[in-house]
């Protein structure tokens, strides 16, 4: 067996493991509202963070204001352990995902809020679950760009949601903290990832979800920036989704550069 194959079956069996383990304790914790519902995913990223290698370097903070709305620009399917070993969180996703096999359960499970993009009135509804959470102290993730990229580049922010969302908390969303976030994939076993290298890690376009997930499995060690920007005051829906877009594309350039400073 080739180190590789290796790798990705030393990685994958204890994770397939942990996961059995979780599933029927989230489960009951969401089912009963139990504190746990936060805490057991917190620490199901870490471990899985743990057993494929990913080490993480924070820039900057999650804001404490609560409610909180995280806008962030999206690469990978790692990209959801990367920011769910951090802190308690909710993120939203396509409604597709709910569907997809195994991945559909556990978002379910990580109480996801998912998103009909093809019902137009399926905003407002959605709007108000972020609301709710957020009000519940939960902070919101949202994928801003409503889609991934190859993690060289911010594509452009969709205003519907944060205006949405920050609406429905009423008084136009005043009390509810905007943070931008960039996620910045910088190396590889060591080595930098560069423009070339930095899409084997990306998960975008029509690439299928396992044969993607292997590969980077078998690549080994994998190392990601997280940079948190400021939070952004009152603004309406589209200055601050231009903000939050052009924050993210800053703190980006400056991880991808080497040029960005704790």
């Amino acid at each position: 067996m080739r180190a590789g194959s290796l790798r990705v079956w030393l990685v994958l069996l204890p994770v397939i493991a942990i996961t059995l383990v979780g599933i029927p304790l989230q489960w009951a914790s969401v089912a009963l509202g139990l504190p746990t519902r936060r805490t057991i995913p917190l620490l199901y990223h870490r471990i899985v963070l743990a057993l494929v290698g990913v080490r993480v370097r924070v820039v900057g903070a999650p804001s404490p204001a609560r409610p909180l709305l995280i806008v962030a620009n999206h690469v990978s399917w790692l990209d959801i352990a990367v920011l769910g070993a951090r802190l308690p969180l909710c993120f939203v996703a396509k409604a597709e995902v709910a569907r997809w096999p195994g991945v559909g359960l556990l978002a379910k499970l990580q109480r996801t809020i998912f998103v009909d993009r093809t019902s137009r009135s399926a905003t407002g509804k959605v709007a108000r679950e972020m609301a709710a959470r957020m009000n519940d102290g939960d902070p919101v993730v949202l994928f801003a760009e409503g889609t991934s990229s190859d993690g060289n580049r911010v594509l452009a922010f969709r205003s519907a949601l944060i205006g949405a969302a920050r609406q429905a908390m009423g008084e136009d969303g005043a009390g509810a903290a905007i943070q931008p976030l960039a996620i910045a994939y910088v190396g590889q076993n060591g080595l930098p990832l560069g423009r070339v290298g930095r899409p084997r890690v990306a998960w975008y376009g029509d690439m299928d979800l396992a044969p993607h997930l292997l590969e980077v499995l078998r690549r080994g060690a994998v190392d990601v920036e997280l940079h948190f920007g400021t939070p952004l005051d009152g603004a309406n829906r589209k200055a601050a989704t231009q903000r939050a877009e052009q924050a993210a594309r800053t703190m980006l350039a400056g991880a991808l550069t080497g040029r960005a400073r704790d």
